[in-house]
C-alpha cells in the first residue's frame, strides 16, 4: 500500500535530513494540460514507477501538451486504482505523454525517460516495488517502437547494470482517477511522499519544484 511506502519514504527522509524547513513553499508554475488535437499531437506512454513521479516531470517539459497518470498492459477492463496496487491485473502504473512533434520528438522524451528512474531495476523504483511499477515503454507505431530500441540500446551505455525495461506496443488506456491527476502539484505540502520522493527527484533533474 502507498500508505506504508509513504510513511517509510518520510521517515527515511527524516533521517538523511532532506527537510530543511516545515515552511510550505509556493506552488510551481506547471503548464496545465491543454487540449490533445489526434492530427497534430503524438502519443507515447511510459512507466517508470509511480505515476505520480513521472506526471510530475514530464508535464513540464517543453512540446508537451498532456501528461496524463493511468494505467496500461493488463487483463482487467476498467481497473481502479484499488485493484491495481492490490496487484493482479497485470497493469502499469504509466503516464501517457501527448506532444507537439513541432517542438519536440519521441527521442528527447525518452533521453528525459532514462534520466528520471532507474530502468536497470526489474522490481520497480525505491520503496514502490512491485509489476505495476516496472519500467515500460508502450509505442503507439512501429517507428516508435524502433525508436525505443534504439533510445535503449544507446543508453545502455550509461549503465553498468543491464536495463530492464520492456518495450511493447500500447494498448488500452485507463485514465486515472481525477484526484491522481497533477498529483505533485496539488500535493507537494500535503502529501509527505512529495517532498520525500518527487521533489529530490525533480531537484535532480534541474525542474520546477
Amino acid at each position: 500500500m502507498k500508505t506504508t511506502k509513504i510513511l517509510l519514504s518520510l521517515a527515511f527522509s527524516l533521517l538523511a535530513g532532506t527537510f530543511a524547513s516545515c515552511e510550505p513553499s509556493p506552488a510551481p508554475k506547471i503548464k496545465k494540460d491543454l487540449t490533445v488535437d489526434e492530427k497534430k499531437h503524438e502519443l507515447l506512454t511510459i512507466g517508470g514507477g509511480c505515476y505520480w513521479c513521472i506526471e510530475a516531470v514530464f508535464q513540464q517539459l517543453e512540446g508537451v501538451i498532456s501528461a496524463k497518470s493511468g494505467f496500461m498492459g493488463g487483463t482487467v477492463k476498467d481497473p481502479t486504482y484499488e485493484q491495481v496496487i492490490a496487484g493482479g491485473t497485470g497493469h502499469i502504473e504509466v503516464v501517457q505523454i501527448a506532444f507537439d512533434p513541432k517542438k519536440t520528438n519521441a527521442e528527447t522524451l525518452l533521453k528525459w525517460f532514462w534520466k528520471a528512474h532507474d530502468p536497470t531495476n526489474p522490481n520497480g523504483q525505491g520503496a514502490d516495488i512491485g509489476e505495476r511499477y516496472t519500467s515500460h515503454i508502450f509505442a503507439h507505431s512501429k517507428e516508435q517502437k524502433e525508436a525505443a530500441e534504439k533510445s535503449k540500446k544507446e543508453a545502455q551505455k550509461g549503465f553498468t547494470k543491464p536495463i530492464a525495461t520492456k518495450i511493447k506496443d500500447a494498448g488500452k488506456f485507463y485514465v486515472a482517477k481525477e484526484s491522481h491527476q497533477d498529483y505533485y502539484q496539488l500535493n507537494k505540502n500535503k502529501n509527505p511522499y512529495c517532498p520525500a520522493v518527487i521533489t529530490p527527484k525533480l531537484k535532480k533533474l534541474g525542474l520546477e519544484h
